[in-house]
């Protein structure tokens, strides 16, 4: 959700108000996508290169997390949407952290959509975590090396409840990722808009779902293979393929 700042920059507003007003794009994209039958919906809240940014912007928008925690609260579980959590969660500061856990537990029972706020978050940070802690349990012979595929190694991530990302959309006019789910978007597909977060509204994020729809998925296979429905059977971990 890229933007805010230069969107606020270019109306002559301090930065912070860039940050209110995309918390409203958050709200209609999140509402947007519970609508339309959205079942996983992934938001880039802060990643752990943010904390570089200068303090008092850091502090809005901790405050930030704390208000979205306490408003939406309510509109989130009348909507069924459970909120969850990738990154670092002990990393925010006492006050945002405990907003951030009460709201995950208020919504626990949402059934309809799992919406998480990626928070102290970092594509490569989370790698790394992962394969530490697959070194350690290697270490003390609870894990072989050979035991260890693909689907082994996402369950030591804190992306390991979510699926591979489908469509993967970034605003800003940027063209890259910024070590967001790098691991989980190897197959996504990608959108790169010119807009500020601010302006992205409903329509843009149907207009994304619509060409999402378009594309066709073939995941290694021929398009003959996806008409015909047929599995891939090359395993890339199989020593005799």
């Amino acid at each position: 959700m890229d933007g805010n700042g230069r969107w606020a920059r270019e109306r002559g507003l301090a930065r912070v108000e860039g940050h209110a007003e995309g918390a409203r794009a958050v709200r209609d994209a999140v509402e947007t996508a519970a609508r339309i039958g959205v079942e996983y919906l992934t938001l880039y809240a802060f990643s752990v290169a943010n904390w570089a940014r200068p303090r008092g912007e850091v502090e809005a928008l901790m405050r930030l997390l704390v208000d979205f925690a306490k408003k939406e609260r309510s509109e989130l579980r009348s909507l069924g949407i459970r909120v969850n959590v990738i990154g670092a969660l002990e990393d925010l500061p006492t006050g945002t952290r405990h907003a951030v856990e009460d709201l995950i537990r208020y919504t626990a029972d949402g059934e309809k959509m799992t919406l998480t706020l990626a928070l102290s978050y970092g594509g490569r940070q989370d790698i790394v975590e992962a394969a530490r802690a697959l070194a350690v349990r290697a270490r003390a012979g609870l894990v072989l090396p050979e035991e260890i595929d693909e689907s082994f190694f996402h369950r030591e991530m804190t992306t390991r409840t979510l699926p591979d990302v489908d469509l993967l959309i970034r605003t800003g006019g940027e063209s890259r990722l910024s070590d967001f789910l790098l691991y989980e978007a190897a197959y996504a597909e990608l959108v790169f808009l010119p807009i500020m977060w601010p302006d992205f509204k409903p329509t843009t994020l149907l207009e994304s779902v619509e060409l999402f729809s378009r594309k066709e998925r073939r995941f290694g296979r021929t398009s003959d293979q996806v008409v015909r429905g047929e599995a891939a059977a090359f395993d890339p971990l199989d020593p005799a393929e």
